[in-house]
């Protein structure tokens, strides 16, 4: 990327005023060329790093014991593959014991649904058969309806001990082992999408950061593919950091297209068009 600078070069000749001049009364000096940086008050420059869209740190919601980490550091991994599986073998038994529940009173409510009371006529002898009155069967069905409940819940918790990958990525970080125990919300994977990566400036002032608004155009220059892709403002932080003692702005940038090549950590240099 190239910024806006002109060299102004000053060449000043000395030479003695009036009559003929003299060795000693004569000189000639031509000073050193000045370079004066002339800054377009329509753009804002600064420096930037190139970091993925998607950063997830991923955890349980509960307590329990590491069984097995299905997944290595920098390996690319699918939405929905398991990841981390937590030895839980007390919410195993009990899907095992809910469903069995369900099952029984399932085939008890169907049994009462069909099943018929013998009656007999105390004066002739006479046999009748009459089915069970249909609120007995809602009765059992509702019961059946309350076991699968139950066999659905114990199935959700069973399920939440194992750690699925939200999303297509690659995993960068694990920070446990087989055997550890881990405590809910604690992160236990780090997750990226390196297939989409954005542009955060990293030394904004906040003397120029009023000029700059959500939708400006972008100018970005990746330093190591010597590359220039255009893109636009889509987030400006509310919360300013410190960075060498001066008070800096975090604005983010998304690119029009991610040229072959970019890396997440790549230095850039942003031009933003505020006029």
């Amino acid at each position: 990327m190239k910024r806006l600078i002109w060299p102004i070069c000053l060449a000043v000749i000395l030479a003695a005023c009036g009559g003929s001049p003299t060795p000693a009364a004569s000189s000639t000096m031509t000073a050193t060329p000045v370079i004066v940086e002339v800054v377009d008050p329509n753009i804002v420059i600064a420096s930037a790093k190139v970091l993925p869209v998607q950063v997830s740190e991923l955890g349980f919601t509960t307590s329990a014991t590491i069984k097995e980490i299905s997944v290595s550091e920098g390996e690319l991994v699918q939405a929905g593959q398991p990841l981390v599986v937590l030895d839980t073998p007390e919410l195993e038994f009990a899907v095992v014991a809910a469903e069995q529940a369900y099952a029984s009173k399932s085939l008890a409510a169907e049994l009462q649904k069909a099943d018929k009371v013998k009656y007999v006529d105390p004066d002739s002898g006479k046999v009748s058969w009459y089915n069970l009155p249909r609120e007995v069967y809602l009765k059992a069905l509702s019961r059946a309806d309350q076991s699968k409940a139950a066999w659905d819940s114990a199935a959700a918790s069973l399920a939440q001990s194992t750690l699925l990958a939200p999303y297509d990525g690659m995993v960068v970080e694990i920070q446990v082992i087989p055997g550890e125990t881990v405590q809910p919300g604690q992160t236990v994977l780090t997750l990226v999408d390196l297939g989409d990566l954005q542009i955060k400036t990293t030394d904004l002032s906040e003397r120029d950061i009023p000029r700059v608004k959500f939708g400006q155009s972008v100018d970005v220059y990746i330093e190591a593919l010597d590359v220039t892709i255009e893109g636009k403002v889509v987030r400006i932080s509310p919360i300013s950091e410190t960075v060498g003692g001066d008070v800096v702005y975090p604005v983010t940038i998304e690119l029009s297209e991610q040229p072959e090549g970019l890396l997440w950590g790549m230095t850039a240099e942003v031009q933003i068009v505020v006029k």
